[in-house]
C-alpha cells in the first residue's frame, strides 16, 4: 500500500511539473449604475427625461478567461474568451452581438512578436485605448463614448492579427477574411511610448459587400506628468466608392454614431431607416481631454469631442459636439464609485437626437447624468 501511494504521488508530481508553466485566469467586471437623460420624448418637441438602471456605466460588465502556456525558449501560447452581459437584467448580449465578444488563440515569442487568430479588438481600438484614451483608468466611459463610433465596431470576426514590440515602438497589422458577411478588413498601426509621452497613428479599410469600402484613419497622443494627464486625437471614416442597398445593414452596424452610448445622434433622421446611411460620405472627429489625480483615491477627468458629418444630400450634413466629465473614487484596489455628467449638441437643419424608443424626435441637445459602482476581479 505504501509503494502504491508513493507511485501515485510521483505521478501526480510529474503531472503537476508538466503543467506548472500553464495558467488559467478567470477575470471580470461587475458594473452597475443609474443614468438620467433629458429630451428623450417623442416628436415634435422631444421633451421628457428618462431614468435607467444601466448594467455597466463606467465599464461594460463582463466575464472572461485568459489562458497562458509557457512552451519554453521564450515561446507562449495565449488564448482568451470574454463574454459581455447586461448587469441590470442578467441577460446576454442581444443579437446580432455574439455571446463571446472576444474569442481568440495565438502564439507569442520574444523573437517574432505575437500572432492571434479569432474574434478580437481591431488595430484602431488597440491604438486609441493604449495611446490617447479618454480616461486611462477605464479606458473610456462605457455609456457615453463618442470616439468608439469611428473605430469600425471596435472588433472584427475572422481576424489574424500580428503585434510586435521593439523598445518603445509597437506595431500591429490585421487582416480579416469577412466570411459570413462580417466585412473584410485590413489595417495597421504604429505607436511610440516612453517617458510619459505616447503618440501613434493608424488606418484600416473595411470592405463592404459591394465594391465600396470605409477607410478609417486616426492619429493622436498623450502626455502624463505627475498627477496630470493630457490627450488629443483625430479620426476619420470616409466612404469610398458607391454603396448599394446590400451595404446598408453593414454600414448601420459598423458606424455607431446613433447609439444610446454616444448621445443617440439621429444621423438618418431625414431619410429614415438604414437606407438613409447610403448617402454618407465622411465623418471626422477631434478630441481633447484632461485628467487630474487629486488624491490617491480620487481621479477627475473631462473630455471634449467635435465631430462633423457630410453626405451626398444636404439632409445628411450635421455637426456634433460631445462633452463629458467624470469623478472616480477608489474604495479599494478593485472597487470604485463614480459620477459623470455629459452633454450632446447637434447643429444642422435635419439633425436630430433619438427618443427613448429609438426614433428621431427633433431634439438637438441632451444632458446626461450617471452614478454607479464598479468592481473588478
Amino acid at each position: 500500500m505504501k509503494k502504491a501511494t508513493l507511485v501515485l504521488g510521483l505521478l501526480a508530481a510529474s503531472v503537476s511539473a508538466a503543467y506548472a508553466q500553464s495558467s488559467v485566469t478567470l477575470y471580470g467586471i461587475v458594473d452597475g449604475g443609474v443614468r438620467i437623460t433629458d429630451n428623450e420624448g417623442s416628436a415634435p418637441s422631444g421633451q421628457g427625461s428618462v431614468t435607467r438602471v444601466v448594467g455597466g456605466g463606467f465599464s461594460q460588465s463582463r466575464l472572461g478567461v485568459n489562458v497562458t502556456e509557457d512552451l519554453g525558449g521564450g515561446m507562449k501560447v495565449l488564448a482568451n474568451l470574454e463574454h459581455r452581459l447586461n448587469l441590470d437584467t442578467g441577460s446576454a448580449n442581444p443579437a446580432p452581438l455574439p455571446f463571446w465578444m472576444q474569442s481568440w488563440v495565438g502564439l507569442q515569442s520574444s523573437d517574432f512578436g505575437r500572432v492571434t487568430i479569432g474574434r478580437q479588438y481591431n488595430v484602431l481600438f488597440d491604438l486609441v485605448t493604449s495611446t490617447y484614451v479618454s480616461y486611462p483608468y477605464s479606458p473610456y466611459f462605457d455609456v457615453y463614448k463618442p470616439e468608439v463610433g469611428l473605430a469600425l465596431s471596435a472588433r472584427a470576426d475572422n481576424m489574424v492579427k500580428y503585434l510586435f514590440e521593439q523598445g518603445p515602438i509597437r506595431g500591429e497589422l490585421q487582416v480579416s477574411a469577412g466570411e459570413g458577411g462580417g466585412g473584410r478588413t485590413v489595417g495597421g498601426v504604429v505607436r511610440y511610448s516612453a517617458d510619459g509621452i505616447s503618440v501613434g497613428a493608424g488606418m484600416q479599410d473595411y470592405m463592404l459587400p459591394s465594391s465600396a469600402k470605409i477607410k478609417a484613419t486616426t492619429f493622436g497622443g498623450s502626455y502624463k506628468v505627475g498627477d496630470w494627464y493630457v490627450n488629443a486625437g483625430w479620426g476619420e471614416n470616409k466612404v469610398e466608392g458607391t454603396p448599394t442597398a446590400a451595404d446598408a445593414t453593414t454600414i448601420a452596424s459598423t458606424l455607431l454614431w446613433a447609439s444610446f452610448n454616444n448621445g443617440g445622434t439621429g444621423y438618418d433622421a431625414a431619410l429614415g431607416g438604414a437606407a438613409g446611411l447610403l448617402g454618407l460620405k465622411k465623418r471626422t472627429m477631434w478630441t481633447l481631454g484632461l485628467g487630474y489625480q487629486m488624491t490617491p483615491q480620487l481621479n477627475l477627468g473631462t473630455h471634449f469631442y467635435s465631430a462633423k458629418q457630410t453626405g451626398a444630400l444636404a439632409a445628411l450634413e450635421l455637426k456634433a459636439k460631445f462633452w463629458s466629465a467624470v469623478a472616480d473614487y477608489a474604495l479599494s484596489k478593485r472597487t470604485d464609485l463614480y459620477a459623470e455628467i455629459d452633454r450632446t449638441s447637434l447643429t444642422g437643419d435635419h439633425a436630430s437626437l433619438n427618443s427613448a424608443a429609438g426614433a428621431p424626435n427633433g431634439a438637438k441637445t441632451r444632458l446626461g447624468y450617471t452614478v454607479g459602482i464598479r468592481h473588478r476581479f
